[in-house]
């Protein structure tokens, strides 16, 4: 195994790792506890099944903490590729993780808020309740900004791959496809949020096969050098014989 291949192997191993983690905090959680178009019975609902939130701004506190080590590990693949590349990829990749942070933060502002003793007895229930509402809306519009570097980190992903020569190239399309996905669901929301559900079954498809394809070939592949051409025997050597 060769060291580029090891390199693969552990980023596809990290990747798949810090990824696990996501379907519980950005999919299960949001499923039992947002209530479509009602931010107050959302918070009734945070509210109601408390655990479960704090359990999701955890493990996705956790989750992106760790996951400053996947644009890392995936600099050390790429970084004999295209080195300003490798360093864009690495910072676009990074930007998520404060973006997540600030966004849990107001979640657990919310929960706060609905524990004050004092703001309870200063502001009528329905006021407090907004509030804490605004901290759980503003969880879901961070995440919006956040899809924008989701989207722009694979660009530069992609054009290493599609430089590489360890690693097939159909991975790159995918992988820009898949960043195309991450910008037209956060631009869609921005611009036309009627629109949302019309462009959801291509945004889902796209981010999903971007990035799902290249950390399982990453990691049960690895790095496969492309095969060289043999030369040809000179015929000079070959009329010696």
């Amino acid at each position: 195994m060769t060291e580029t291949d090891k390199r693969a192997r552990t980023a596809g191993a990290v990747y798949l790792l810090v990824s696990l983690p996501a379907f519980f905090s950005m999919m299960y959680v949001p499923s039992r506890l947002i209530v479509h178009a009602d931010i107050l019975g959302t918070v009734d609902r945070a509210a109601a099944y408390e655990g479960l939130l704090r359990w999701g701004v955890g493990v996705e506190l956790l989750a992106y903490a760790a996951w400053t080590l996947v644009p890392l590990t995936l600099y050390r693949l790429f970084a004999e590729v295209d080195r300003g590349l490798a360093r864009a990829m690495l910072i676009l990749g990074l930007m998520t993780t404060p973006i997540v942070f600030v966004a849990d933060a107001a979640e657990l502002t919310s929960l706060s808020l609905l524990h004050d003793a004092r703001l309870a007895a200063a502001l009528p229930a329905g006021q407090l309740k907004a509030l804490a509402g605004f901290g759980l809306r503003f969880h879901g519009e961070a995440f919006v900004a956040a899809e924008v570097f989701w989207g722009a980190w694979l660009f530069p992903f992609a054009a290493l791959v599609w430089r590489s020569s360890f690693l097939p190239k159909f991975l790159a399309v995918l992988l820009a496809i898949g960043g195309v996905g991450w910008l037209v669901e956060s631009m869609t929301t921005v611009l036309a949020p009627a629109s949302v559900a019309a462009v959801d079954t291509f945004t889902s498809l796209a981010t999903g096969a971007g990035e799902l394809p290249i950390i399982f070939w990453l990691l049960l592949v690895g790095a496969r050098p492309a095969s060289r051409p043999q030369r040809s025997e000179p015929a000079s050597a070959s009329a010696r014989t």
